[in-house]
């Protein structure tokens, strides 16, 4: 019988040295690891690109600033066995469906491998630790400030967006907060946003289950209307919840029916009459699944905004034809509002309202004065004078005789450095009795205006930029309240004398401009607009693309 290699006297002697090797052995693992972390993170510092398990490693200033900070020691593993915080990051990347996002941009799939379907980590490691780490940064950079750069679709974009160190809050999250409390917290706050994400979810299911039915083409339905197409209708209407389910059995048009007609109109921006006509039908004729692509794209204009937009706001929603004034979480004040047509769209950015001028002088911007003013005078240079039109010097200031100069070759470029055009206060003033300043670069601003018959449109883009707002004299009352001298009466009493006046607010009021094309009220019922200037469709290819490097 062969002798045992440990003679019994030192079976003990033995049993520690087997104990005292395995830490030194996972110690000598983990130092492996450690090199090979190393080696491929300076490849990616070097060239700029790296794969783990065929992916590309995308955070490429945030992955190597991780790394070096923690002298490449791995992170989501100890001595071979996945950690608890690699469990909460695979299950947070399997949620963020619900935030518009796609969980194989992640790398989700990839990491489900290399963990293998029990868990075992007997994969390389130290690809399973950099593809970690990267759909943390990179989750968490989508989160925290979109994945699509809102620069790329809408140039004029300016806002203070939520930013932090990804480097740092991932070193933070492995060590206190937790990698999925982590994510959530990156996500924006806004109640508003999580209703809407709620929505998408309820529109994905709608979708799922085969979504709602179509109307077909037909005669307006109305009250009084019957046949299969009401039917149809209220099929439609109670799939999106805007009527019972218990009345779907009817094909009689009645006035319940019409009433949910209205609910709906008033979700998505119709004229609010009840009756089924072309755009109404058009609007019900929309799928689940596009109202859910629509939900996803506005999710993402919520991370492209900052994390406080102000106690007391006021929001433009440009889409929408609405202006807002926003206390807490409360909407205080609707006004509705003429933004600019398609080819002068109003842009998107945010600004601090500082100071309102009352009776206004109108300062035509130098491309409505070559585009729309220098044809009326080549046609007729005393035009403008029952407009109140002054026509100025551009260099002396002075007023000029329109008829003693000839309009009739020139150009807008030799217009522009010659003249200035400006109306005087008055009734007649395209900006009305107030505007609101909030200086920015796009001379954009709000307005009253003469021509208050547009605010009686559903579709109100008319203006060349600027928002007008209806009730513009009630907004001033409202944002001058807590001056005491400013009373209606006495801005009534500015208004009427025709004398601009500069009154300054007593602190700056946080103003966005925005494009809401669908988002959920304060009781979660979702509303929609149609897509006034194109932009979802550059948001949807940015958010359905390859994903950026954060």
């Amino acid at each position: 019988m062969r002798q045992p290699d440990c003679p019994r006297s030192s079976i003990m002697l033995c049993l520690l040295v087997v104990l005292c090797a395995q830490p030194i052995m996972a110690r000598q693992a983990e130092q492996e690891l450690a090199r090979t972390l190393r080696g491929r993170i300076e490849a990616l510092r070097a060239t700029g690109f790296a794969t783990a398990a065929t992916d590309r490693l995308l955070a490429q200033r945030a992955l190597p600033a991780f790394y070096e900070a923690r002298e490449f020691r791995p992170a989501w593993s100890i001595e071979g066995e996945g950690t608890a915080a690699l469990d909460e990051l695979i299950a947070a990347i399997e949620q963020v469906e619900e935030d518009g996002l796609d969980p194989e941009a992640y790398h989700l799939g990839s990491l489900r491998r290399l963990i293998g379907d029990g868990g075992d980590m007997g994969a390389d490691l130290a690809d399973l630790d950099l593809l970690a780490s990267d759909a943390f940064l990179l989750l968490g950079s989508h989160l925290l400030h979109g994945r699509v750069d809102p620069e790329s679709v809408n140039p004029e974009w300016l806002a203070n967006r939520r930013e932090g160190r990804l480097d740092l809050i991932l070193a933070d999250a492995l060590s206190e907060e937790g990698v999925g409390n982590t994510l959530l917290r990156l996500a924006p706050s806004q109640a508003r946003y999580w209703r809407l994400r709620t929505g998408l979810g309820l529109l994905r299911e709608i979708a799922r289950t085969g979504g709602w039915s179509s109307i077909g083409d037909g005669p307006k339905l109305e009250i009084g209307s019957g046949g299969d197409r009401v039917l149809a209708l209220r099929s439609r209407l109670a799939a999106s919840g805007d009527v019972a389910q218990t009345d779907r059995a009817s094909d009689t048009f009645d006035q319940a029916l019409g009433d949910a007609v209205r609910r709906f109109q008033l979700r998505h921006g119709l004229d609010v009459d009840g009756v089924v006509g072309a755009a109404t039908l058009r609007a019900l004729n929309v799928s689940a699944a596009e109202r859910a692509r629509q939900i996803q794209t506005n999710l993402e204009r919520w991370r492209w905004l900052p994390a406080d937009l102000g106690e007391r706001h006021i929001e433009v929603n440009i889409a929408a034809f609405d202006v807002r004034v926003v206390e807490g979480s409360r909407t205080v004040r609707v006004h509705r509002a003429v933004v600019g047509r398609q080819y002068r769209q109003t842009p998107t950015f945010s600004g601090t309202m500082t100071y309102l001028v009352l009776s206004p002088y109108w300062h035509v911007p130098p491309t409505i004065a070559a585009v729309d003013k220098l044809p009326d005078l080549r046609a007729n240079p005393t035009s403008m004078l029952a407009q109140r039109i002054v026509l100025l010097d551009a260099i002396t200031n002075e007023a000029l005789d329109p008829s003693s100069i000839d309009f009739s070759s020139m150009s807008g470029t030799e217009f522009n450095r010659r003249f200035r055009l400006r109306q005087d206060p008055g009734p007649t003033n395209a900006l009305g009795a107030v505007k609101f300043m909030f200086p920015n670069r796009h001379n954009v601003y709000l307005h009253d205006t003469p021509s208050r018959e547009l605010f009686a449109r559903t579709t109100r883009g008319f203006s060349s930029g600027c928002i007008r707002v209806e009730d513009a004299l009630g907004l001033a009352e409202y944002l001058l309240a807590d001056q005491p001298t400013w009373t209606r009466s006495r801005i009534d009493q500015v208004v009427n004398a025709g004398l601009e006046q500069t009154v300054r607010l007593t602190r700056g009021l946080p103003i966005h401009l925005l494009y809401w094309t669908a988002w959920a009220d304060e009781e979660g019922s979702l509303h929609f607009r149609d897509d006034l200037y194109g932009r979802d469709e550059a948001v949807w290819r940015g958010l359905t693309a390859p994903p950026p490097s954060p």
